[in-house]
């Protein structure tokens, strides 16, 4: 049913590469720290686990981490880096693809829900998290807030990094709720830059509160990282939770 991207081969192979702060310690550090604290002694589902950015450390922290990637590519790259005993995951979507057993936590990192093109595919993803959790587990969120802010009237267009090799900015349409993030990336030093681009539709945290609550789930905490730091009015970005109740 997913409305969501289909990462290439060519896209899989080059993410590590140009991922590495994501990847760095002062990034994964408190991410791993945050879910490793929820998951406790019970099992964690990653919906889009990708490459296995999150999911493989977290795997070596001790936690028991099961994933679902809709990219065949995707998965295969993490397949590089851990074994399907040591963490298994199913080819699906994240809206509709069901695993066995119960989950402590299940999270969803770095946008990933705004893959899901659309408010009912959203929904349903929420449906799907709380259809894993055992009661009292836990649906982790990490999202940003959309830079409408940042848009003077007539303008639909936010530059989001202009650096020596590679320029970004995302273009809006405010009647869907959809943002395209543009990329030119400079491959190599002979001037050459790729150009690439992604879609995803943006939702506000109160959005996100109300398809919980039509899931069955209740929000915990909202924070504005992974540290723990405030969740205010200039924030960028949350880390939502939310549970099932017992």
């Amino acid at each position: 049913m997913t409305s969501s991207e289909l990462w290439t081969r060519a896209t899989a192979d080059r993410y590590d590469a140009e991922e590495t702060e994501m990847s760095s310690a002062a990034v994964l550090g408190p991410t791993l720290d945050f879910l490793a604290d929820l998951a406790g002694d019970g099992r964690a589902l990653e919906f889009a686990i990708g490459t296995g950015r999150v999911g493989v450390p977290l795997r070596e922290r001790g936690v028991p981490v099961v994933g679902i990637e809709l990219s065949e590519h995707m998965a295969a790259v993490l397949r590089r880096k851990a074994d399907e005993d040591t963490l298994p995951v199913v080819i699906g979507d994240m809206a509709t693809t069901t695993v066995p057993g119960g989950f402590a936590l299940v999270y969803l990192v770095y946008n990933t829900i705004s893959n899901l093109l659309t408010q009912d595919e959203q929904v349903e993803c929420f449906r799907n998290a709380a259809r894993h959790l055992e009661p009292g587990g836990r649906f982790v969120v990490e999202l940003v807030v959309p830079p409408l802010r940042s848009l003077p009237p007539g303008q639909v267009a936010v530059p989001f990094d202009v650096s020596e090799r590679h320029l970004g900015f995302d273009t809006f349409d405010l009647v869907e709720q959809v943002l395209v993030s543009h990329h030119f990336t400079r491959d190599g030093d002979d001037g050459r830059y790729r150009r690439g681009n992604s879609r995803h539709r943006y939702a506000w945290p109160a959005e996100l509160d109300l398809m919980a609550r039509i899931a069955g789930l209740d929000l915990e905490r909202r924070v504005a990282d992974w540290d723990g730091s405030p969740f205010v009015q200039d924030s960028a970005k949350h880390v939502s939770v939310w549970r099932k109740p017992a």
